[in-house]
């Protein structure tokens, strides 16, 4: 099962974290299964940019789609990725989650 390193958030896991989730899990449901609460505010369709993390380690390419979404996101980088669309393989990923985000409100799911 692969490990999923989370860097220090001041918001989200100011210690940060290291959770398990199996293959096939997208990054953002990992997270969330183990209280991690990254915004999601349209419910992991990728249609927003709100779970946008930067994957230090591991990363795996992307689809057109999440490519075109992602020009939205605050503080875009080569390695940036919708965590709801960035799904799990065998190997172990290191992420940071921004600052900020396009949310100007949390939606408190």
């Amino acid at each position: 099962m692969p490990i999923i390193k989370i860097l220090p958030h001041p918001e989200y896991c100011p210690q940060g974290a290291e959770v398990s989730a199996p293959a096939g899990t997208s990054i953002c449901e990992a997270l969330l299964d183990h209280k991690i609460n990254i915004e999601h505010a349209c419910d992991l369709s990728c249609a927003c940019t709100t779970c946008h993390v930067i994957v230090r380690e591991g990363f795996n390419e992307l689809d057109e789609s999440e490519e075109d979404l992602l020009d939205r996101a605050w503080g875009l980088e080569p390695n940036s990725r919708l965590s709801c669309q960035a799904i799990l393989a065998l190997d172990n990923v290191v992420v940071e989650i921004p600052k900020y985000s396009i949310n100007h409100a949390k939606e408190n799911h």
